[in-house]
């Protein structure tokens, strides 16, 4: 069959955009109140309730490493209002202004314009998330011709499941469901070349609504739909693309975005170099870790010498609660994994777990002892003979605080 027309797609691409926008603004909502930047606020004699003020906004922005100018600041709390996600609690100012005003998300006064493309992405959401959290495998990655798609579903099985779970009454009402899906971005079939029907055909959804956005990606004019890269969902990525100062995060899709630690990466600065992080000031003689750096053991470690009586290792339970850009570790290998990379202002780090340094980074750092840590158990599931997509999988699947068992190396 032919692929959809042009015009079709170029919608789909507004579309998304827009949802890009929707989730965005969304994901800082919730941090914002988390922070209580958001609350009641007194002027002239009069209570403005849910408001934030401007100025502090901004301050905000910065301190949290979300831009590091106020000018771009600015520009992208402006592109919030363009598309009708905050104003002005009086509908004043169209423009939004680095000054002590009030504005207010129209989310939290009822203000916002529910349209029907706003009406159809909310929808898609929330059956997003209801699959997430449901027990149902629907939704899962899945393979075609030997090419693998994420957050995948099979027609006929997301019909049936719409049914039972009561979103329709019948499969012809989940089949137009579906098709309005599609027609908004929502979702797609996987190589784009068939329109939604009730049959054995393989569909995705576009957007992975629970992948945490940084508020640049606003201003950015290339495809909302970033490539996902499997290889690891914990590895450290750059922070700022333009910066000579480059910084990283440990950047992953929480199983609940809505749940925000305080813990922040804000005390993270440059080491100088484009592949390197360093940590806080107070880790600062701390040896830099690569950025998703190559998976390289001194000698291969299998699950039965890891288990064998008498043998040199230590197990250790880790409880980490992830908060609002991940847990920040690196997972790799295969029966049994590792932890490659950790950092070291995260939750992992705080939780006792510690990185693996690769041959050619202990060549550097001989003095220094480097521990080995294999994963035995995550959240009382035994992971020794899967690989590391796996171990990636069970995690981003599971709740936002993970309970690991490792196996680490003895100092003999």
């Amino acid at each position: 069959m032919e692929t959809l027309e042009s015009s079709t797609q170029k919608k789909v691409a507004e579309l998304e955009r827009m949802a890009e926008v929707l989730v965005t603004g969304e994901q800082l909502r919730l941090r914002l109140h988390e922070e209580k930047i958001i609350k009641d606020r007194r002027h002239h004699l009069k209570t403005y309730p849910n408001c934030f003020v401007a100025k502090e906004l901004i301050d905000w922005l910065i301190d949290h490493k979300e831009t590091s100018e106020r000018e771009t600041a600015v520009k992208l709390v402006q592109k919030l209002l363009d598309h009708s996600i905050i104003h002005h609690v009086c509908d004043e100012h169209k423009e939004f202004k680095d000054a002590k005003l009030f504005y207010r998300f129209r989310k939290d006064d009822g203000t916002f314009p529910m349209d029907n493309e706003v009406k159809v992405f909310m929808r898609g959401q929330r059956l997003y998330e209801k699959l997430m959290n449901s027990e149902s495998k629907v939704l899962q990655p899945r393979e075609e011709e030997g090419v693998k798609y994420e957050r995948a579903f099979i027609a006929c099985d997301f019909i049936q499941w719409l049914t039972q779970e009561g979103e329709v009454v019948t499969r012809s009402d989940a089949e137009q469901l579906c098709r309005r899906l599609l027609e908004h971005g929502i979702i797609q079939h996987v190589s784009n070349k068939h329109h939604f029907v009730d049959s054995n055909l393989l569909y995705q959804f576009r957007m992975n609504f629970r992948r945490r956005r940084r508020l640049m990606e606003l201003l950015s004019e290339r495809s909302p739909l970033l490539p996902e890269n499997y290889d690891s969902p914990f590895c450290l990525r750059k922070q700022n693309h333009d910066s000579k100062a480059t910084s990283f995060l440990s950047v992953s899709p929480t199983k609940e975005i809505k749940i925000i630690s305080a813990v922040r990466r804000s005390s993270m600065s440059s080491s100088g170099s484009s592949g390197y992080f360093s940590s806080s000031p107070t880790l600062s003689s701390s040896p830099p870790v690569l950025c998703n750096p190559k998976s390289v053991l001194k000698k291969s470690v299998t699950p039965d010498e890891l288990l064998t009586p008498g043998a040199p290792y230590l197990r250790k339970t880790l409880t980490i609660v992830g908060d609002a850009v991940g847990w920040g570790f690196v997972v790799r290998g295969s029966k049994p994994c590792y932890i490659q990379a950790v950092d070291p202002s995260g939750p992992a780090a705080a939780a006792g777990m510690k990185s693996f340094l690769s041959n050619e980074r202990d060549s550097i750092h001989a003095h220094l002892r480097h521990v080995c840590q294999f994963v035995v158990c995550v959240n009382g599931l035994n992971v020794l003979h899967v690989d590391y997509k796996t171990v990636s999988n069970l995690i981003l699947t599971g709740p936002r605080t993970i309970v690991m068992e490792v196996m680490e190396e003895l100092d003999l």
